[in-house]
């Protein structure tokens, strides 16, 4: 069984011409199956008005499809934000008569650069997509060590709790043991279900329903993680030097709100201090956070400045 998660940005129509519609959050996802292969295309609907659809979107994605009809700074942030999650893979669709000539000098450098150009055929792109995801057949590994952030959560009559989310890390079976982060309370692994089919594992790119047993809906919220991973943890406090994006003119300053994003959360934080001298797109930062950010030792976190105008995505720092 082969997914693939793909991120398609710039366009409103065109996730649409290719899948499925299905759930609708501040991202609609639509599905494309074949047999036991599937992909999830996932388009940040709320973009450029809210930029955590952007965030997750493509925090969800291993793939990139970018639509481009127009070169403005939403395409600029949308450049700078695939370049932070680094996906090295994807297809570019020029429109309105732009040229791959246009869009090369922003690309260079990036992990975008070796992007390849296609007409943008729904068929073609369909078929190509199928092929990749039945590449990958993932599987799970002996034992057990993953995580699910959670994007939305429901009560479902006569199954109990149920998340649904993309395992981000690693693998977790069936019946397994796990931990709901920030709650720290254990439940247990029901079901899971890929794309309405039951499954016995979920894969790290798996976008999954997994049904719980020993919580109530209720008590989740949209960026909980459920793992079964020990060294998943939580941090209120975040130290370190920064990497600013080249585009970031400013440097951060003390007292300074932006919002730190990692897996599907995106929390408030306080700069308390900068250091640094003349380099401030390295400078030492200390970081209080509004509540703790779940994470594994050594994780990037996005840095955003919701209030930066036509760039909202300044950088990332590495979590302890």
């Amino acid at each position: 069984m082969g997914n693939l998660n793909v991120a398609v940005v710039g366009s409103k129509e065109f996730a649409g011409e290719v899948g499925k519609k299905g759930t609708v959050t501040d991202m609609t996802f639509f599905e494309l199956k074949k047999g036991s292969d599937s992909v999830t295309l996932i388009e940040p609907s709320k973009y450029p008005e809210k930029l955590s659809s952007l965030f997750y979107s493509i925090g969800m994605s291993e793939f990139v499809i970018m639509i481009v009809d127009k070169i403005d700074s939403t395409l600029g942030e949308t450049i700078v934000m695939i370049e932070q999650f680094g996906i090295g893979k994807g297809w570019i669709i020029l429109k309105n008569y732009i040229q791959p000539e246009q869009l090369k000098p922003l690309l260079a450098g990036t992990c975008m650069e070796n992007y390849q150009f296609i007409d943008g055929d729904p068929i073609k792109v369909r078929e190509e997509l199928i092929a990749m995801a039945c590449a990958e057949g993932r599987k799970a590994g002996a034992g057990t060590c993953g995580s699910c952030p959670v994007d939305s959560h429901f009560n479902v009559k006569g199954v109990g709790t149920v998340v649904l989310g993309s395992v981000i890390d690693g693998h977790f079976k069936k019946h397994d043991e796990m931990i709901v982060y920030p709650l720290m309370k254990k439940v247990n692994l029901k079901s899971i279900q890929k794309h309405d089919i039951d499954a016995d594992d979920g894969v790290k790119g798996d976008h999954v329903g997994l049904a719980l047993r020993g919580i109530d809906s209720e008590e989740l919220d949209r960026g909980f993680v459920v793992s079964t991973d020990p060294s998943v943890k939580m941090t209120r406090k975040v130290s370190g030097k920064v990497s600013l994006v080249k585009y970031w003119a400013s440097p951060l300053k003390e007292g300074m709100v932006v919002h730190l994003g990692h897996w599907m959360q995106m929390v408030p934080c306080r700069i308390a201090s900068v250091s640094g001298g003349a380099d401030f797109r390295n400078a030492a930062v200390e970081m209080e956070l509004e509540s703790a950010i779940i994470h594994k030792p050594g994780d990037k976190g996005v840095i955003m400045y919701l209030e930066g105008g036509k760039l909202r995505v300044a950088g990332s720092i590495t979590l302890p």
